[in-house]
C-alpha cells in the first residue's frame, strides 16, 4: 500500500519541478514525498493493529500462541469454553473485551483517517 502510494506520489507535478530544478533524491525524499507518506503510514498502522490482535488470540485459542505464563484473550476464551455451560461469563468477559479492543482501533484509525486526509471524506 505505501509502494503504490509512493509510485504515485512521485509521477505528481511538484515532485516532476523539484527534480526538474535539480533538488537531490535525498531533498525529494525527505522534503517532498515523505510528509505526503506520513498519513498513509499512520492510518495503516492503526488499522493493520485489530488484525494482529485477532490473529494473536487466535493462535492462542489454538494453542500455539504466545507461552502459558503470559495473559492472553485467546487463551482465556479457549479455557472458558469448557465453562460455558456452567457459566457463561467466563467467556463473555474475555470475548467481550477483544471485542471492543479491535472495534476501538478499527474507530480510531477510521477517525485518524478522516481527520488527517479532509478530501477523502467530499468523495462520500
Amino acid at each position: 500500500m505505501l509502494r503504490s502510494q509512493a509510485m504515485s506520489l512521485r509521477s505528481r507535478t511538484f515532485i516532476r519541478a523539484s527534480q526538474a530544478m535539480g533538488a537531490s533524491h535525498l531533498h525529494i525524499l525527505v522534503r517532498q514525498m515523505l510528509p505526503n507518506l506520513v498519513a498513509t503510514i499512520i492510518v495503516f498502522t492503526t488499522i493493520s493493529i485489530p488484525g494482529k490482535i485477532g490473529a494473536e488470540a487466535a493462535l492462542s485459542f489454538l494453542g500455539v500462541g504466545v507461552t502459558p505464563s503470559t495473559p492472553s484473550w485467546g487463551r482465556s476464551i479457549g479455557s472458558a469454553v469448557t465453562w460455558v455451560s456452567t457459566d457463561p461469563w467466563y467467556l463473555l468477559f474475555p470475548g467481550g473485551a477483544l471485542f471492543l479492543v479491535t472495534l476501538a482501533f478499527n474507530l480510531f484509525g477510521d477517525g485518524l483517517r478522516d481527520v488527517i486526509d479532509p478530501r477523502l471524506g467530499e468523495s462520500r
